[in-house]
């Protein structure tokens, strides 16, 4: 499916004509008043804008925000959930301020227990009255897949350096320093459950 959006008049932002078509398909023509359209080169500038009130509100937790993703992390000790519970009533009212809508169906909640005592019963989790699925582990962003673009990436400059003919030590030592770090970055926390096409891939760079 493929989304059309024409521009006209002097602002994006409102009154802006959208249509979808799918094949010789087009479908009657929409008029949208709030968010900016896909593929420009101010909407990811006017998102991080928008977004940058989004932010925690206590010491025991953070806020990571990457593209329209966004991770709450909340740290609880002697079982007390309160702040990070407060956070997350937080950013469901936040969104509902700022007109964003939250894909509960896509939020997942992990915990992970470093306690000896694992049996501790954590409170469910509710947004907008809907409960959050809880998980084992979930793939955060394709990380190993963006660690091999990088890697890729800087593998022509590489071959730009080789083509000047610099000795194999200075080679080297660009591949050590720009290319394998990237490869290694917090290796010890994602290897263990990367799968084996991810490790092929890195081996491949």
């Amino acid at each position: 499916m493929v989304c059309d959006t024409v521009v006209t008049g002097a602002s994006f932002l409102t009154d802006r004509p959208q249509s979808v078509r799918v094949g010789n398909c087009v479908i009657s023509i929409l008029t949208l008043s709030t968010g900016a359209p896909q593929g420009c080169v101010l909407s990811p500038l006017l998102y991080s804008l928008h977004t940058y009130d989004c932010a925690a509100t206590s010491s025991s937790t953070i806020i990571v925000k990457f593209a329209d993703d966004t991770v709450v992390v909340g740290l609880i000790s002697d079982n007390d959930e309160r702040a990070y519970l407060e956070e997350i009533k937080h950013l469901e009212n936040w969104c509902q301020e700022n007109n964003f809508l939250l894909n509960i169906s896509k939020t997942k909640e992990l915990i992970v227990d470093c306690s000896k005592k694992q049996d501790q019963h954590y409170q469910p989790l509710r947004i907008n009255g809907t409960m959050v699925e809880r998980v084992d582990s979930f793939r955060y962003l394709h990380i190993l897949q963006d660690l091999a673009k990088k890697a890729r990436q800087r593998l022509y400059h590489l071959r730009r350096l080789r083509d000047f003919r610099l000795p194999s030590k200075v080679l080297w030592n660009f591949y050590i320093c720009a290319i394998e770090n990237i490869l290694t970055v917090n290796i010890t926390v994602w290897f263990g459950n990367s799968t084996k096409q991810d490790r092929q891939a890195l081996q491949r760079v």
